[in-house]
């Protein structure tokens, strides 16, 4: 409580610096137009819920980042393996809960792989390109979004706004040290009532050796990458108020991988294939919004080692897996009067995956197979909102009821109030509780235990946002408490459940613009945890006042400098504090150094279709470590030619 108290002394500092200014222009940020927090378009200001917004304009200033790279630079998130080698793992951290706790949308529908043990979706998969949009909703949104839900969403938006020329055309081409390459093509527009969109993106990279060599002697050979994605989509306006839309999005990956922490391998591949369609349609009248979705999605992964220079038994190993989603939700919302509205809905989740691996050894071969096993969840969920007519108190309470395969039903809430004293300052907070379902591959893999209970988790938050002049800032603090979590005991490799974790923390994000040329933007996340759980070094309970690979101190800066009409210039700095890996078996865990990484970029406007742009990571070719023997990003750059008409 004492850090609440402060609250408002921390946030003054953080604006006093520029109270000179002379601007009296709203701050963008706080009225910003989102979709996440209720599942329709309202006011940032509106809603008590802590959302970040990464615009077009900043996804158009990252051309030659991933989506990995520029949702690692949030505060509160933190995006392990996104400055590894190209095609790495992406394990999403957000206010420090495990990978597999926040669930990813694509235009508001989740999507995940259900043959990945935390039921993740895998970052890889997407191109920065295709991406129009991205709202980050921190803190427990089980109660709108179901179970994943534990610490936020990433909504990914690709629909294309305020669209009106029958034909657009917009493409990139681009290229950098390590072999990369980079080229993307896209045809939009609108004719009558159709709207289209069509896109293909490609990422090649020799890349480097994903796997440290720590005898520095060498030989360990480049890992590269292959990536492509192809998506399509169309909607048709039938009436003012009746809307259809159809969408389908393939996307292939090849990454060549190590045997694992400091340990080359010549011949190791791994392929992934995506497949997400669907479609939806949205109904308005006066009061009134329905909307109804459908998504089907299918996850391919194959891991080949045919290497005869890497050490132990198997001379050949093939490993197979395959994950099915589907996906149907209707919900409307409807205007009640007096400022109350009330949200109503209902989806239905399914899931199904399958795996087979075959290793071949002097001793024989040696097949076993996972076979093909399923759970489904229903869930009914309704909040009631209310915003005053002077726009100053907003309420959410909601709750939802889940019906899940295995586990029956249980429940989520949501509180969420907040109050604009006026358009400089507001508070806001809640109280959310989350659910997480074990996962098929947590229960019945040969890691798994059946007999796993459900994660459930209860979040608390408290905040205030200052906007003054020509500066923004909004602190957070935030606990997390869990039971029964799901977690992995590295001495007898199995899932199983945790006593207890509690994880305090602190967001501070903001922006500073002294005058109209330079925009400072700035984030810090501060994570105080506490878990209760099995030893990694002995078979005995312990206390760690750690997490995993997850940072007590991250810190993130841009400044960026508008030379001119044409030309754009921007540094960038990122700070991780030390934290903790797995050291091994029956090993002590190993401690990560920090770092401080600076990047920089610039582009420059032709007139009318022509945008060249230079990105340079890591400047200063710093050595670092986010995961325990495997290389990180060494100096990055990449420069292209962006062409749009």
């Amino acid at each position: 409580m004492t850090m609440i108290k402060r609250l408002p002394t921390l946030l003054a500092l953080c604006l006093g610096v520029h109270s000179y200014a002379q601007d009296s222009t709203k701050s963008k940020q706080l009225d910003e137009v989102i979709v996440t927090a209720n599942k329709l378009a309202q006011k940032q200001s509106a809603t008590g819920k802590v959302i970040t917004v990464i615009p077009k304009e900043v996804i158009e200033k990252s051309s030659g980042r991933t989506v990995g790279q520029i949702l690692n630079e949030q505060a509160g998130v933190s995006i392990n393996g996104s400055l590894n080698n190209m095609g790495t793992n992406q394990s999403v951290f957000m206010r420090g809960a495990a990978s597999g706790r926040t669930l990813i949308l694509m235009d508001g529908i989740p999507v995940y792989d259900p043959s990945l043990s935390g039921n993740e979706f895998d970052l890889n998969l997407l191109s920065l390109n295709d991406i129009e949009r991205i709202e980050i909703c921190r803190g427990a949104q089980s109660t709108l979004y179901g179970s994943d839900a534990v610490a936020g969403v990433i909504n990914i938006i690709t629909v294309k706004q305020n669209v009106t020329k029958p034909l657009n055309a917009k493409a990139t081409i681009s290229g950098g040290n390590y072999g990369t390459f980079r080229g993307n093509a896209q045809v939009y527009g609108k004719a009558g009532k159709l709207t289209y969109s069509a896109r293909y993106a490609r990422l090649s990279t020799d890349g480097f050796s994903t796997a440290y060599d720590s005898s520095k002697k060498g030989g360990f050979d480049n890992d590269g990458f292959k990536g492509d994605v192809a998506n399509a989509s169309m909607q048709f306006q039938a009436t003012p108020g009746l809307t259809f839309r159809s969408f389908i999005q393939y996307s292939n990956n090849k990454t060549d991988i190590d045997n694992g922490a400091y340990r080359d391998d010549k011949d190791y591949t791994a392929k992934t294939k995506n497949l997400i369609a669907g479609g939806g349609f949205n109904f308005r009248k006066t009061g009134i919004s329905l909307t109804g979705n459908y998504q089907y999605s299918n996850n391919t992964r194959n891991q080949v080692d045919d290497s005869t220079d890497a050490p132990g038994f198997a001379k050949y190993s093939a490993f197979d897996f395959f994950g099915k989603a589907q996906f149907i939700e209707a919900y409307a919302n409807i205007n009640l009067g007096e400022g109350f509205s009330w949200l109503q809905g209902a989806d239905y989740r399914y899931s199904s995956m399958n795996s087979q691996t075959l290793s071949i050894s002097s001793f024989g071969p040696f097949a076993e197979a996972f076979r093909d096993t399923a759970h489904s969840q229903a869930s009914l969920y309704s909040s009631l909102f209310y915003n005053a007519a002077n726009e100053k108190l907003n309420i959410e309470l909601g709750g939802r009821m889940n019906v899940h395969s295995r586990y029956g039903s249980n429940y989520t809430f949501t509180f969420n109030p907040s109050y604009n004293f006026n358009r400089y300052f507001r508070l806001f907070g809640s109280i959310a509780t989350a659910f997480k379902a074990p996962t098929l591959y947590q229960l019945y893999s040969g890691y798994g235990d059946p007999s796993l209970q459900p994660e459930r988790s209860t979040t608390y938050e408290a905040g205030a946002q200052v906007t003054y002049i020509r500066s923004t800032a909004r602190l957070v603090y935030f606990k997390r408490r869990i039971k029964d979590g799901i977690d992995f005991d590295y001495i007898n490799y199995k899932y199983f459940n945790s006593a207890k974790q509690t994880v305090n923390g602190i967001e501070l994000e903001g922006s500073v613009k002294p005058f109209n040329e330079l925009t400072v933007t700035f984030n810090y996340t501060y994570l105080d945890p506490k878990e209760q759980i099995q030893s990694r070094e002995t078979f005995k309970d312990t206390a760690y006042h750690y997490l995993l690979r997850r940072p007590k101190h991250n810190v993130n800066f841009t400044a960026g400098y508008q030379v001119n009409n044409a030309l754009y210039v921007s540094a960038s700095g990122k700070y991780v504090s030390n934290r903790y890996d797995v050291g091994g078996y029956q090993m002590a865990d190993v401690a990560l150094a920090d770092y401080f990484l600076l990047g920089a970029y610039a582009e420059y406007k032709f007139p009318k279709y022509v945008k060249m742009f230079v990105d340079a990571r890591n400047i200063t070719d710093k050595q670092f470590f986010d995961i325990q023997g495997y290389n990180s990003i060494p100096f990055m750059i990449n420069g292209g030619i962006i062409l749009n008409w």
